[in-house]
This record gives structure tokens, sequence and C-alpha cells, in this order.
């Protein structure tokens, strides 16, 4: 027998079986509530009956009253056959049927004798230890016989044995009917369960051979009832997903293979974040495999965290975005994003598609071309201009004022100087990548040589009232080229002073470098300064020709954008390194690592 039609036979007496003692439940709890209101109304009665009867006596002997309620109490039982207690209003009992009053503790605090107070008449019920069953208490409050103010409670108690022995035979007869009806229920249920899952089991059994994609299985079809059309129906299903899933694969494969061979990264994410495409492309292009992405959320690309920004921005707000990002993994690239929002297969919500191109050359190449013919154009006409317009300025009679003409002859000489600098700059550049000026290595001495360097910037940070500060260890020596490491080390000191505000500080530093046994030692400067600081997105391009972190400010200082370019061409001459390390806001650092001997 299977375990569905076990379930169904168990499920049809669990209802039967529910339902009966639900039933019971109710009819006995209706039945033990009635019989109990129905005993407390009699017995309410019953006490009126008694108070008509005997009032509550006016008598100023206590003791005198007491005897005579005890004497009515006892005389009640009697004719009654029910516990009768008289009760004052504080609760010291007055007379009882069954004990002693002097004997009985102050009943003020009963539940019974609290209503009665409160609203006249009061009841409850409670287990009796001395009769070993529950009692049912039955009280009201009484006016005295002359209906002054001085009243007492009169309270009558009886058995609730009679009511729990008639409920007791109601639930043996309950259960007694139960175990017969779950007896018959079972044979029936387990007939029609066995008439309903038989059929089942079989198109279930079809049902996970087609989950399998067996989709040659066919259920026998049986008669004309619903369980009969049901395994048609399924046949049928089956014969059309066989020629669907053909279509499918052949479709997916064709698909697969024209993204696979697009030259665009492309990623799918659904509504909920979770990668569901990604091409071969993408890939290469952040660094990650197929196997590692689809099926994931696309807040574990960890190593492209601009990306995850906007991928997030755009799932949280579905509007088609186009942007460039760089990207450092697995190498440095510029990517060209474009996120359009698309509905997925079965999903009522928005996903998003994006396509990513490595645009990097074409962009460095623009920003180069663009930059240099941007930069030298305006180097070039700046000076040219204004020795143009001075030059015409003094022609035209500003040669008769001596003062005025001098001015203008000294701006010209500083324009002229300034044009010079960047064609220097330039022809030098151009020597060094070409390689035609050949290094001269000489032993240096370096807290000489930097001290020649501070000497000759020193007016220059006095007019921004910087200080030049130089830490070297005495004795140090370097080989090296003197004219390029000064031509280096003067760019970046100058460097720091041009970006570092005034009343700020230009420190340089010289160690050696402890080397392992299979390296050589090295010397290393460091040139730090608390300036502006350079934006993290900004340091790997500083070392580029013609590149400024501050276009406005390097211009009206003089700089051409190549001193650094330089200074990196020159280090790589030197066999050394360099890097930087910035804060915006706290300052950089230039670090410049040389061997200590060139091989």
């Amino acid at each position: 027998m299977s375990k569905f039609r076990l379930k169904l036979t168990g499920l049809f007496m669990i209802m039967i079986g529910i339902s009966v003692l639900a039933a019971g439940l109710l009819m006995g709890n209706s039945y033990q509530k009635n019989h109990q209101e129905a005993l407390r109304d009699h017995m309410i009665r019953e006490l009126h009956v008694l108070n008509a009867a005997a009032p509550w006596p006016h008598m100023d002997d206590e003791a005198e009253q007491s005897s005579y309620l005890q004497r009515q109490a006892k005389r009640f039982n009697e004719i009654a056959g029910m516990r009768v207690t008289y009760i004052n209003l504080d609760g010291r009992v007055m007379g009882d049927s069954d004990h002693d009053p002097a004997t009985m503790d102050n009943h003020h605090d009963r539940k019974e004798i609290q209503q009665a107070l409160l609203e006249g008449t009061g009841s409850s019920i409670r287990h009796s230890d001395t009769l070993m069953q529950n009692m049912m208490y039955v009280a009201i409050k009484v006016n005295s016989e002359t209906n002054d103010a001085k009243q007492g409670i009169i309270r009558l108690a009886m058995s609730l044995g009679d009511i729990e022995s008639s409920l007791n035979n109601m639930w043996l007869a309950l259960i007694f009917g139960l175990f017969l009806l779950f007896a018959v229920a079972g044979v029936v249920s387990y007939r029609v369960a066995l008439s309903v899952t038989r059929p089942l089991e079989r198109m279930t059994s079809a049902a996970k051979r087609m989950a399998n994609m067996d989709y040659a299985i066919r259920v026998p079809e049986g008669g004309r009832d619903e369980m009969g059309e049901l395994a048609r129906a399924l046949n049928a299903m089956a014969g059309s997903l066989q020629e669907q899933l053909d279509e499918i694969r052949q479709n997916g494969t064709r698909l697969q293979s024209v993204v696979d061979n697009i030259l665009s990264g492309v990623v799918m994410i659904s509504h909920d974040g979770i990668i569901t495409l990604y091409n071969r492309e993408a890939e290469q292009l952040l660094g990650s495999t197929v196997r590692e992405r689809v099926g994931r959320s696309y807040t574990e690309i960890r190593q492209h965290f601009e990306l995850v920004a906007l991928i997030r921005e755009a799932i949280n707000n579905p509007v088609s975005v186009h942007e460039e990002l760089t990207v450092y993994y697995p190498e440095e690239r510029l990517l060209e994003i474009n996120i359009v929002p698309m509905t997925m297969s079965g999903e009522d919500e928005l996903g998003i598609l994006l396509v990513l191109q490595d645009v990097s050359a074409i962009r460095r190449l623009e920003r180069m071309r663009s930059e240099f013919v941007a930069n030298v154009s305006h180097e070039l006409k700046t000076p040219v201009a204004a020795v143009k317009g001075f030059a015409e300025t003094l022609l035209a009679g500003a040669m008769n004022d001596p003062e005025t003409a001098k001015s203008f002859l000294t701006i010209i000489q500083d324009e002229s100087d300034r044009l010079n600098r960047l064609i220097g700059d330039i022809l030098e550049l151009s020597k060094i990548e070409s390689r035609r000026s050949p290094l001269q290595f000489t032993p240096i001495d370096l807290p000489m040589f930097l001290g020649r360097m501070t000497e000759l910037l020193s007016a220059e940070a006095a007019k921004k009232e910087i200080l030049l500060d130089v830490q070297v260890d005495e004795g140090l020596f370097l080989e090296a080229d003197e004219d390029r490491l000064g031509q280096i080390l003067m760019n970046l000191i100058q460097n720091g002073i041009n970006y570092t505000p005034e009343g700020g500080k230009v420190k340089v530093r010289a160690e050696i470098i402890e080397a392992d046994d299979d390296e050589e030692e090295l010397v290393r400067i460091i040139v730090s300064d608390t300036g502006i600081g350079i934006p993290k997105k900004d340091i790997p391009r500083v070392f580029e020709r013609f590149y400024r972190v501050d276009k406005a400010r390097s211009r009206s200082s003089g700089g051409t954008g190549l001193g650094l370019s330089i200074v990196k061409h020159l280090t790589e001459l030197h066999h050394g390194t360099i890097r930087v390390e910035s804060t915006v806001g706290v300052g950089s650092q230039f670090i410049l690592e040389l061997p200590l001997l060139q091989p």
C-alpha cells in the first residue's frame, strides 16, 4: 500500500475523529455549563426562600445572634439536606449547619462572598479537601429583619458529584462510539483511497520519469472517467514537451554560440540580483568564470566595488544607464558600460542587461592626443600672445615711459622663459624616450646633494612660508647621474611646493633599505608634502605625459604637465622604481627607490 494511500486513509479518519471529538467536547461543555447554571439559579431561589422564612435577626448581643443563626442553619440542613452558612459582612461565620462557627476561618476572602458584597449575589466552584469533591457555593447579601444598616450573607453549598458522574458516563459513551466509528471509517476510507490512489500512482511514476527528461513514457488511459481524461492529457503533454524540448535545445545552442562570440561582455541579472548570463568576453573583462558567477548574487563581485554600486542603483531604479568605469582587476581597463532594464522570462519584475566594452586603448589615445594638443596649444599660445601684445604696446609708444617699458620687457622675458621651458621639456622627454642621452654614473654624496637642492628651492618655498625639511644619514653615497638625479628631485620637490598651501611642509628623507641575500641594496628617497593630495582615481595616471590633477594650479605655477613623466623615465633609466601614496586633503608622498650601485 502506498504512502499516499495511507495518508489519504488517515486523513479521512482524522477528519471524522476530529469532528466527533469536537462535537463531544462542545456537547459536554454545554451540558456541564447548563447544569451548573440551573443549579446556581435553583440555589439562589432557595436562599431567598430561607431569608424570607428566617430573616437576619436584629440583636445587640452577637453571641445570642450567632446561637440563633446556628439553630436556623441546623434546622434548614435537616429539612433541605444542604449546608447553610450565615456570615457577617466582615467575613466572620455566625452560623453553619456542618461546623462550629467558632472553629471556622474568616470567609471574607472567599470568591462568592466578595462577589455578593459587590453585586448582591455571588457564586464559585472549588474543590473541598474535606469531602474530596467539587462543591458549588452560592451566597446572597441580605438585610436584617428591621431593615437597618446591619446586614449579613447567607451561603448554600452543594456537591457537584452528580453532574460530574453524568459527564463521565457521557464521555464513556462518546469514546466507545468514536472507536466504533473509527473502525467503520477505516474500512470505508481504505476502499475509497484505493480507488483514487492506484491510477494516481501510475501517473506519478510516469511524471517522475518525465521530470528526468524521459518523454517516451505513456500512461494506460483506462475508461472515460476523470482519471482516464487525466491520463490522456498527461500522454499528450509528454509528446508536446518532447517536441518543445528539442526546439529549445537547438535555439539555446545557437544563442549560446552567438553570446559567447560577441566581442562585448554580456551580463544578465534578475530583479533579485542573481546573475543568469555571463559570456566569455565578460570573463576576460571582469576576471571571473561563468562557474563562479552564474547563479550567484552580483554583490559577490568584490573586486569591482564601483561596478557593484552601479548595478545596485540600476536594479533599484530601472532606467537605461551609459557609463564609463575604470576597473583594476584582472588588469586596469576603462570599460564602457551600458545597462538596459529588461523583463526576464517568467518574471513580472524588471531585471537588467549589462553590455561591457573595453575602450581603454581608444580613450587613452584620445585623451593623450586631446591633452597634448590642448596643453601644447595653450602653453604655446599664452606666452606667444603675451609677447606679441606687449611688443605691440611698446611699439605703439610705451617705449617712451621707461618704467612701463621695463615692466613689459620683464613680462616678455618671463613668457619667453616659459615658452622655452615647455619646448625644452618636450625635447628632453623625446630625448629620454629615444635613449639618445646616455647617463654618466658617478658616486654622489646624498647629504651634500640634497642640501644643494633645498638651497636652490628655499627662496621659492619661503614665498609661501613652506618649511623644507631634509633628513639623511651622514656618509650616505649613491651611484647615479648627478644631473639627472637633480632633475628628478627638483621636479618632485617643486611639485610639493606648488601643491602645498601656505604654511605647509615639504619633507625629503633618504635611507638605505636592507636587502635580502639575493637582492641588491637600495636607497629610498621619500618626498612628502602636506598639500591637497591626489584622488585615488588619478594616482595611476599621475606619471602620464601632460596629465595634471589640478590643471588650474599647475598652469598658474608655470608647470608643463611633463615633469612627472620625465621623473618616471629617468627613474627607469636608473634601474629604479617610483610610486605615489596620497590622501586627499592630507598630502602626498613620492617614494623613489634606486640601486645603491648601478648594475
